[in-house]
Formats: C-alpha cells, sequence, structure tokens
C-alpha cells in the first residue's frame, strides 16, 4: 500500500495538470473548494512538510552551510527579481504582476524534494534548503513582495508577514514537534502524507483557476508565457549560479531544482488573503504549480539518464 501512494505521490504533475485544466472547463466541479479551506488546505500540507522535519535536520545544516545558504541565497535572489522583470517586460496587467511577483517571492516547495530524489540529485541537501527557505520565507516574502510589487499596489509588509507566519511557520512548527513528541501517530500518517499534499494542492490551483477561468482563457498566451519563463529562468539561472560558486555536479542539480520550483500553494493562499481586492492576483500562483511540475519532472527525467561523472574531494 506505501508504494501505490508513493506512486501515485510521484504523479503530482498529472493530477495537478488534470484538475487545472478541467477548471479551466467544468469551473463549478472544484466551486465548492474555495474560502477558508484553501488556507486550511495550505495548513495541512506544511504540516505534512514539517512531520517529515527532525530537529537533527536542523543540525545536519551546519554541516553542509555553504551549500545550503548558497541554495536559499539564490532562491530569494534569482526568483523575486525575474519575476519582477517578466511582470514589467511583458507589460502584464497589475492584479497578474502582483500575483507573478508574490509567488516568485515564495520558498522552495516540498515538491522539489519529490523532484530531486527522481533526478538522484542530493535529497539531503533538498529537504535543508526547503526548510531553510519556508522559515526565511517569514521574513523575507513579505519584505521583497513589498519592495518589488510596490509600485503596482500598496503592500501591507506587516499583513503579509502575519499571514506567511500562519501559513507557513505555525503549520511547520507543529509537524516538527509532532515528530519530536508524537512519532507513532507519524508514522502511522506518513505514508499517506505525500499524498494528501499533492491533493491539496491539486484543490487549491483548481479552485483559483476555475474561480476566473475566462480570464485565464483569455489571457492564457501572455500569462502561460510569463510563468514559463519564471520557471525556466529558475532552473537555468540556479544551476548556473551553483556551478559559477564551485558546487559539486549533484548540488548544482539540487539548487536548479529547489530555486525553479516555488511553493505555488503559498503564493495562492498569500493573494488570496493579502490582496482581496485583486482578484486575479492568485492565478499566477496556480498556473505556476503546474508548470513547475512539469518542467522539473522532465529536468528530472534527463538527469536520471546522465549520472554525473565521479568528482575529485
Amino acid at each position: 500500500m506505501t508504494r501505490l501512494f508513493n506512486l501515485l505521490a510521484n504523479l503530482f504533475p498529472l493530477w495537478v495538470l488534470s484538475c487545472s485544466g478541467l477548471a479551466l472547463f467544468f469551473p463549478h466541479w472544484f466551486a465548492w473548494f474555495g474560502g477558508q479551506m484553501i488556507v486550511w488546505g495550505l495548513a495541512i500540507i506544511m504540516v505534512g512538510m514539517g512531520i517529515t522535519l527532525s530537529f537533527d535536520d536542523f543540525r545536519r545544516v551546519a554541516r553542509m552551510p555553504r551549500q545550503v545558504m548558497i541554495g536559499v541565497a539564490a532562491q530569494f535572489l534569482i526568483m523575486p527579481l525575474l519575476g519582477w522583470a517578466i511582470a514589467r517586460g511583458l507589460a502584464l496587467e497589475p492584479q497578474l504582476a502582483v500575483g507573478l511577483i508574490l509567488v516568485a517571492c515564495c520558498p522552495g516547495g516540498t515538491a522539489s524534494n519529490v523532484v530531486s530524489y527522481i533526478a538522484r540529485a542530493d535529497v539531503a541537501l533538498s529537504v535543508l534548503m526547503t526548510m531553510c527557505s519556508t522559515f526565511a520565507a517569514v521574513a523575507l516574502t513579505p519584505l521583497l513582495t513589498k519592495w518589488l510589487a510596490g509600485a503596482y499596489v500598496a503592500v501591507d509588509a506587516w499583513s503579509l508577514f502575519l499571514g506567511t507566519l500562519q501559513v507557513v511557520a505555525l503549520p511547520v512548527t507543529i509537524g516538527v514537534l509532532l515528530n519530536r513528541y508524537a512519532p507513532r501517530a507519524v508514522n502511522f500518517v506518513m505514508p499517506v502524507a505525500p499524498l494528501v499534499s499533492v491533493i491539496f494542492i491539486a484543490l487549491i490551483c483548481a479552485s483559483v483557476i476555475g474561480s476566473n477561468a475566462q480570464t485565464v482563457r483569455d489571457s492564457a498566451l501572455q500569462l502561460f508565457s510569463a510563468v514559463a519563463l519564471l520557471h525556466l529562468g529558475g532552473f537555468a539561472l540556479g544551476y548556473a549560479m551553483a556551478k559559477l560558486l564551485a558546487l559539486p555536479e549533484l548540488s548544482c542539480r539540487t539548487v536548479s531544482i529547489e530555486v525553479g520550483m516555488q511553493n505555488s500553494g503559498l503564493g495562492a493562499v498569500l493573494a488570496r488573503t493579502s490582496f482581496p481586492q485583486m482578484a486575479l492576483a492568485p492565478v499566477p500562483s496556480a498556473i505556476s504549480a503546474s508548470f513547475h511540475s512539469i518542467i522539473g519532472s522532465a529536468l528530472a527525467a534527463w538527469w536520471r539518464l546522465r549520472p554525473p561523472a565521479k568528482e575529485n574531494p
């Protein structure tokens, strides 16, 4: 049964793409999943991430600080500036521009850990980077969003900070504490936890797309181009930055995956709660989930067939 759950979870690009595609033409199928259900769905996803972490993981950061620091720095340097540049270059309307910048300012998502595993990259490093960027996002996501999206809309950085704290730091911390103090319960739910996270991500994306289906169809070319450029650029520039800083090939691939794959669910929730006057702001995050999943999976398959040559220590 565990093997079946893992197989279904590893097909996350298919579930996200299928649900998002159906929502474009049958939005009423996903209308029931909205409002606070989206927020609770993300909270469950973040608790699921937390139960995979232990206090030992935090200690392990000290053993590979350079790789982790480079990965987290690349995450919050490359993606936000790239999101801003694409929004300006494609002259996106303000609501979509804010949404694109916001998802670009989000941390790496847990899907990157799965993709790193498929790619035979450094899974331990991927987990550490996701963990560190997630906690760093509590402060950096609001600050970067205010700086880069401030030209489009007044950004309440404090409100965004509180929202990020509630839907990121608190649930992840709860998950870590459950792992430490309720290991039997965690072991019981662990086999199904990744699949549950995938289901909620698919529902969040489908709900956002379904509620804006007509606009997504009308702006499909520009919107899809912007999101595709964001993630393609993230994968490429993340790899290039790690290579320039002389990281080993496996670390370069891991940084590439971590930078290219955002926590799109977080972006969608923050867009809904922090910019309620901008109905289209969550849409780039919903599109992002499908694009980074597909690109990341394709890249993982390519790298899986091309193991790096052994490097001298």
